[in-house]
């Protein structure tokens, strides 16, 4: 048993199709997003992770990998394949995620790079603001530009939060981020039905 065995995983169920695997040591330094086998290429982590059935999309970020899949069973039981596929990856001889190669000049903002930009904006200032709320805003993914968001802490379930949060959100988003279409919070605002969130299904 050499020391890798040590590697401790928590996996943090956001919902049935997205869990969050806390590693207790830096995977990536950065955000990387892979949204299709092809793309994990060279990425020992994500192309194991892309082996397991169902899983459709990786994010890592620093020592947080999400994993979105679409098989049916609990995140109990796939969890465990997802924990022993990021061990092995921080095992193995090459780093676990590869740097992403150089955008060809392409002129459109992939959702990749979208997602960085948004989390670094959240880190920075959006959540510095919020937390004067004594809440939290999560950046969950970016999609065709539209950033899906959740929001905890004191900002869940009060009503005004949702309003004046989306709108101090969205301008900053506006302002620092004009490639951004849109914003979906899906967080369950006591509802439990979140009107943005159905509309932006596809």
């Amino acid at each position: 048993m050499g020391m890798a065995s040590d590697i401790r995983i928590s996996a943090e169920p956001v919902d049935a199709q997205r869990c969050k695997f806390l590693v207790d040591r830096p995977v990536y330094q950065g955000v990387r997003r892979f949204g299709a086998p092809a793309e994990a290429a060279g990425s020992p982590l994500a192309e194991a992770l892309f082996a397991l059935p169902g899983v459709r999309e990786v994010i890592v970020s620093g020592n947080l990998v999400t994993v979105v899949k679409e098989s049916p069973e609990a995140w109990q039981v796939a969890g465990k394949a997802v924990g022993a596929a990021i061990r092995q990856a921080l095992e193995g001889p090459a780093p676990a995620v590869a740097d992403r190669a150089p955008a060809t000049g392409a002129a459109r903002v992939s959702d990749d790079e979208l997602y960085e930009r948004v989390n670094d904006l959240f880190e920075q200032q959006v959540n510095p603001m919020v937390a004067r709320h004594g809440g939290r805003v999560e950046l969950i993914d970016v999609q065709e530009s539209i950033v899906l968001l959740r929001m905890s802490g004191g900002c869940q379930g009060c009503g005004m939060a949702s309003v004046t949060l989306r709108q101090g959100i969205e301008g900053m988003l506006n302002q620092y981020l004009p490639e951004v279409k849109g914003i979906v919070d899906i967080t369950d605002h006591a509802s439990g039905n979140n009107p943005y969130f159905a509309s932006a299904k596809k």
